[in-house]
């Protein structure tokens, strides 16, 4: 073969290469761009639903902190792409189980796995213990424990002092108030040692968190609204979130579901977690974090509270001295009830007798009508006998006007009397 035959032959291979590296680049870059406006359209998310199984990617467990808004116990994600649910797991001390007791987690932990038929993202928070409302609230029960101790003591000393009570009533009084005493020591101790420990910034607490998203794509209907969506949404991920509690209780880990404060709250934290514990989220609702600016209460809306709590005040006012007026008035009739008691029975006697004289005898209703108009006189006359020695240090004159009006009251009494006791004869006979 000649020299110019080999160099034909070489330019030819040459050239063939040269067009086989062309064809592969444009392949190569064919195939980028496609990957590439694949991976845009499924947001970071490969999903297939023309098979019957799905294939997931392993992501990052922050994505679930990039949120449209939380509602519904749900965290809103990619306008409406993307839905998740939070499940709160509490968990064990794994370190400290004896063998079978681990081998039994464990086994749940498998049954837990195998029964999964969704991603899930398997998230840990750790916060530092926050003791400023604990140690509020024992102060607050201290202090009723302590009003509540003044008060046994008090009762305690006034029992004694009074001499009235036995030993051993005293003896139960002073094992209450003993045990009261115990109490009190026993929450001052709490507050004290809460405060001590709440001084260490070391003190943390870890929180684990199970997330199950949920896709749309997943009802194969396109034609469902917003609201229809977040409705399908909420009850497939609170259906998963209930799988996910059943199962991990056979690991001996509660669960439940975080509502929307408590996600807020967690979000919160991912996101401040150098300023959540000096200025927690519960301090930012409180400060108004969401207002541009503040504006007092309108004048007329706080008139008319103003009116509101006067009108209260007078009716409260009137209304108590109504009271009081009533009782007085029910008080008097019962004091004048109980003057003339007497009075009152020896009437209703007589009218007691009176209705049964046919089945007791006239002679007998008479005899005892009579026997009670001689009690009355005999009280009268008792009466009479107790205010003459009150009547002494007056004048004669006086004496003598009041004799004679005594005489003018009773004489038509006795006459009234007798002629009664006539009536009752005649119609005897």
């Amino acid at each position: 073969m000649s020299s110019a035959e080999l160099t034909t032959l070489l330019t030819t291979i040459l050239m063939v290469m040269v067009f086989i590296l062309i064809v592969l680049v444009v392949i190569y870059f064919f195939i980028r761009m496609k990957s590439k406006n694949k991976k845009d359209s499924s947001g970071n998310k490969e999903y297939n639903t023309s098979t019957s199984t799905a294939n997931y990617n392993k992501q990052s467990i922050f994505k679930f902190m990039e949120f449209d808004k939380v509602e519904d116990n749900m965290i809103i994600q990619q306008d409406g792409k993307r839905f998740l649910m939070v499940v709160e797991c509490q968990g064990v001390n794994y370190d400290l189980m004896s063998g079978l007791e681990k081998t039994a987690v464990e086994e749940g932990f498998l049954q837990f796995l195998n029964t999964l038929r969704h991603p899930v993202q398997i998230y840990t928070q750790t916060r530092t213990v926050n003791l400023e409302q604990s140690i509020s609230t024992y102060k607050t029960k201290i202090e009723e424990i302590e009003s509540n101790l003044r008060n046994k003591e008090m009762d305690y000393n006034a029992k004694v002092k009074s001499g009235r009570y036995s030993k051993e009533q005293l003896d139960k009084e002073f094992y209450e108030l003993t045990k009261q005493r115990n109490l009190y020591e026993y929450g001052k101790d709490i507050i004290y040692n809460t405060e001590r420990m709440s001084t260490n910034k070391n003190v943390l607490n870890k929180k684990y968190y199970v997330i199950i998203p949920y896709y749309p794509e997943e009802s194969g209907n396109s034609n469902f609204d917003k609201e229809e969506l977040k409705s399908i949404a909420f009850s497939e991920l609170y259906t998963r979130s209930q799988s996910v509690i059943r199962t991990l209780s056979a690991c001996g880990i509660n669960g439940k579901i975080l509502g929307s404060n408590l996600l807020v709250d967690l979000l919160y934290v991912a996101y401040n977690r150098d300023e959540e514990e000096i200025f927690g989220l519960d301090r930012a609702i409180a400060a108004g974090y969401d207002e541009l600016y503040s504006t007092a209460p309108d004048v007329l809306d706080k008139k008319m509270k103003e009116l509101d709590s006067e009108i209260e005040r007078q009716a409260l006012d009137m209304a108590s001295d109504v009271i009081i007026d009533a009782r007085n008035e029910k008080q008097r009739k019962i004091e004048e009830k109980e003057h003339s008691m007497e009075y009152l029975v020896e009437q209703m006697a007589k009218s007691i007798i009176e209705e049964n004289r046919t089945f007791v005898g006239d002679d007998i209703a008479t005899s005892a009508i009579n026997k009670i108009d001689g009690v009355e006189e005999t009280n009268q006359i008792e009466v009479e006998q107790e205010e003459k020695p009150k009547r002494r240090g007056r004048k004669k004159s006086d004496n003598v006007v009041t004799e004679e009006k005594k005489v003018d009251e009773t004489t038509p009494k006795k006459r009234g009397r007798k002629k009664k006791v006539v009536e009752t004869e005649e119609g005897g006979n």
